[in-house]
């Protein structure tokens, strides 16, 4: 059994810091669980692009407003609290937080915790030294 609180990733390798969000990765593919799970913070009043082209992700709100785009149809969608989008497409999309968003972020295949944005709002398929490679 794992048990983890936030307090204990704040501020290691595991909490990610950027302009627009912050991502504490409370499970990573080296637990080997088959999934990742993040924390994620989107900062008020910023847009973000993001397309996970080798991952699915499940996002669920628990706190804030803001809107998610479908960038292949132009669909906007409202969010808020109880609100849970599934990214079961790749699909590339903006989310534009109107107030401070706290997040929960399921990912399949997990992440490592090592990926980074590429201009495209990608993240890499990185896999542990042992783990081989989900098709996703």
């Amino acid at each position: 059994m794992i048990v983890r609180h936030l307090s204990e990733i704040e501020d290691t390798d595991a909490d990610i810091k950027t302009e627009n969000w912050r991502s504490k990765r409370i499970v990573l593919a080296k637990e080997k669980v088959g999934f990742s799970v993040h924390e994620t913070t989107l900062y008020a009043g910023t847009v973000n692009d993001f397309w996970y082209a080798n991952h699915i992700e499940a996002v669920f709100i628990t706190e804030g407003e803001g809107e998610i785009e479908d960038k292949a149809t132009g669909e906007v969608h409202q969010l808020k609290p109880g609100s849970l989008y599934l990214l079961n497409n790749h699909d590339k999309h903006q989310v534009r937080p109107r107030t401070t968003m706290r997040t929960v972020c399921v990912f399949n295949p997990p992440v490592t915790g090592r990926e980074v944005h590429d201009e495209d709002g990608v993240y890499p398929l990185v896999v542990e030294d042992d783990e081989t490679p989900v098709a996703g």
